[in-house]
């Protein structure tokens, strides 16, 4: 049976992920390729109604653990009723984030044990791993000036402390060199031509 890739786009605030998330899907099926693009928190109806408390409303609205459990019933979701069915017909799948934001977020970030996190992530993922993470580093100071151009309400962890987003550029870089294997860290605050191109090479380094 032929199983589709998975990409997962990672990084922090306005790295400019949903972006390259559309072009890498441009680019796979002018290769032939059926392509899902999704995201999380949502990516399926159930994990979509979820995705309303974890975005939006004020920054600290539970602790990290709570949090965490919150992005771990949505991914359940995504993985059961979108991400595997779709891998196992074929399809490529790219994922605007995955399990590695909630290792930074919550983990990196927000001082939730990396062995707790992983160990629920493992009890629920149905074995769905990334075949290849884009992480778009970019400093917090830029990231957060891109994303509060953004006309949307969905901001909760933009409203979070400098240091916070600190953190967070420094967690998704750890991860980067934890997993050389699947991870490509990508300079996001070159143009948005420049960044699809480099992605577009490593996708065809990595997958073809």
């Amino acid at each position: 049976m032929v199983h589709g890739k998975f990409i997962t786009l990672e990084g922090g605030e306005g790295a400019g992920k949903t972006t390259q998330a559309a072009y890498i899907k441009e680019f796979l099926q002018s290769r032939g390729k059926h392509v899902l693009l999704t995201r999380e928190p949502g990516g399926s109806p159930g994990a979509e109604l979820i995705r309303g408390l974890l975005v939006d409303g004020a920054a600290y609205s539970w602790d990290a653990l709570t949090e965490y459990l919150l992005f771990t019933a949505a991914r359940r979701d995504h993985i059961l009723k979108t991400i595997k069915p779709a891998l196992e017909e074929g399809t490529w799948v790219v994922c605007d984030r995955f399990y590695d934001s909630s290792i930074v977020y919550q983990g990196y970030a927000k001082y939730v044990s990396l062995e707790i996190l992983t160990t629920i992530y493992d009890f629920i993922s149905e074995g769905i791993t990334p075949d290849l993470t884009l992480i778009l580093n970019i400093t917090p100071e830029v990231g957060l000036m891109r994303a509060h151009k953004r006309s949307s309400h969905e901001d909760r962890f933009e409203k979070m402390s400098l240091q916070f987003h600190q953190e967070i550029r420094k967690g998704f870089l750890e991860i980067a060199k934890d997993y050389p294997e699947r991870c490509v860290v990508v300079n996001a605050e070159e143009e948005e031509s420049q960044i699809r191109d480099t992605i577009i090479k490593v996708i065809l380094s990595h997958l073809f």
